[in-house]
């Protein structure tokens, strides 16, 4: 089979809430630099090449990602955006039918974008073996050898006869690393855990699978009718001239939400595994971050701005401020600009808990940073009073513009700090030099642009009665919002 017939569907609409405060519900952690420069969903897609080519990559996501602080990350692949959150099954369904959609059936790789594989090489290496099985019709899931009874993986077991799976004549896979799969587990509890490691034919679902797209397509239709359904009138929609993804703002949210793996993959009698042990992670919670990054001589990661003095097996990781820390034992501790977690390491699955507090309270820190990127630049938030104004530190990148707009209930002062800032500020345009500045409305219709080869930065000072953010309405703009 040639490169160009296998295709990468990358899942990155997660929110990634266990690793809170660096993952945000505006910048998940698929998006973030964990274990290195690269973000977890560069780094997926680097280890498909030369296998797969970045044309052949397709990102299902969410819309607010691929117009807001994902922009750049997601700008050079293919995207299909999921209007709501309905788990794996449906996007799946979904990806498998716009494969489909110019008449062409090619196999689909389907990986999470936040995963970590050490071994690069040998994960491409059982991916061909995975490929030509699908070839032969299997869907193909990984599975990771267990290392301890963790209650927080599904495990499958196998049946270790790999000639059960030899049914297509003529097969060109080698399918003496091929295991039929016999049943699925979710997360047991830890004594049944324990039974599945002793036993040995158990191993961790590791979310990632082959199949062709017509033969994942038949057994959703088989399994999960009502999925198949709304996918083939998306497909059929598609055909008859609609673009693709405004048939799936139509009908997608009518899909019900249900996992791959308990819709499908339990069910179906196609399923066969492929045993890897690849150095992977699913980097779940901040204590698997710690397991998998570099230790200093007392087990300590230490990333950042940090002093430990007589520390020991724990994750401090410093954004912006000096964290020092004093004979702690087995911590993880995140600082970022506007919070900080503290979490024994065997505590840290709890995270998300805290999340849903903040969520109950109407607060903000678990949505976006205090940075926020934009397809244009960023904007820092560095004030906001309850009396009615906040202070922001705008970046514009070089040629990049704003869009038009105006607020309902809220003027803005904008104070150039460098660069040269071209304003349009009703039927006027002006230049604003550094050290100078203008004064916005409320209602003016309005833009900021950058026409330099230099970053422009500005601070912006916002009074009103409401500052939210959805105080907005375009009139034009570049990115499509």
């Amino acid at each position: 089979m040639s490169d160009r017939q296998a295709h990468a569907v990358i899942l990155a609409g997660g929110s990634g809430s266990r690793l809170w405060p660096l993952s945000r519900q505006h910048l998940p952690k698929q998006f973030l630099s964990l274990d290195g420069e690269a973000s977890l969903l560069q780094t997926t897609i680097d280890r498909l090449s030369p296998a797969i080519k970045a044309e052949n990559i397709l990102i299902v996501t969410q819309e607010t990602h691929a117009k807001g602080e994902a922009y750049h990350a997601l700008l050079p692949y293919h995207t299909l955006f999921e209007p709501v959150g309905r788990n794996t099954a449906p996007a799946i369904a979904l990806a498998a039918a716009q494969l489909m959609a110019d008449g062409s059936d090619p196999i689909m790789v389907v990986l999470p974008a936040d995963h970590i594989i050490k071994d690069a090489a040998r994960f491409r290496g059982h991916l061909s073996i995975a490929i030509k099985a699908a070839e032969n019709g299997r869907l193909i899931t990984f599975g990771i050898q267990p290392t301890r009874p963790d209650t927080g993986f599904g495990y499958i077991k196998v049946h270790r006869d790999p000639a059960a799976d030899k049914e297509a004549p003529g097969g060109t896979c080698d399918m003496s690393e091929v295991y039929t799969v016999e049943r699925f587990t979710e997360k047991p509890d830890h004594a049944t855990a324990e039974h599945f490691l002793k036993q040995g034919d158990y191993y961790w679902n590791s979310g990632m699978f082959v199949w062709r797209a017509s033969v994942i397509l038949a057994e959703i239709r088989r399994h999960l009718p009502a999925v198949h359904q709304i996918a083939q009138t998306i497909l059929e929609e598609s055909r008859a001239g609609m673009p693709f993804q405004q048939a799936v703002e139509e009908h997608f949210a009518a899909m019900p939400s249900i996992s791959i793996d308990y819709g499908v993959l339990e069910k179906s009698d196609r399923v066969s595994l492929i045993p890897c042990d690849i150095g992977w992670n699913d980097v779940g919670s901040w204590h698997a971050v710690h397991e998998i990054s570099a230790k200093d001589g007392n087990g300590n990661t230490l990333q950042g701005n940090v002093i430990a003095l007589e520390c020991h097996n724990s994750l401090i990781r410093a954004e912006k401020r000096l964290v020092a820390a004093i004979g702690v034992e087995d911590l993880c501790v995140i600082e970022t600009t506007d919070a900080v977690l503290i979490s024994k390491s065997d505590q840290t699955q709890r995270v998300r808990e805290v999340v849903d507090m903040l969520d109950q309270r109407g607060a903000t820190e678990h949505v976006c940073h205090a940075k926020v990127n934009r397809p244009w630049g960023s904007y820092t938030v560095l004030e906001e009073d309850q009396d009615g104004f906040k202070i922001k530190r705008i970046e514009v990148a070089p040629g990049a513009r704003l869009s038009l707009q105006s607020h309902n209930q809220r003027s803005e002062h904008w104070v150039v700090v460098s660069g040269t800032a071209t304003v349009t500020n009703g039927n006027e345009v002006i230049t604003v030099q550094k050290n100078q500045s203008t004064y916005i409305p409320i209602g003016a219709k309005h833009r900021l642009e950058n026409l330099g080869t230099e970053p422009l930065h500005i601070v912006e000072v916002q009074v009103g009665e409401y500052l939210g953010e959805d105080d907005i309405q375009r009139y034009e703009d570049n990115y499509g919002r």
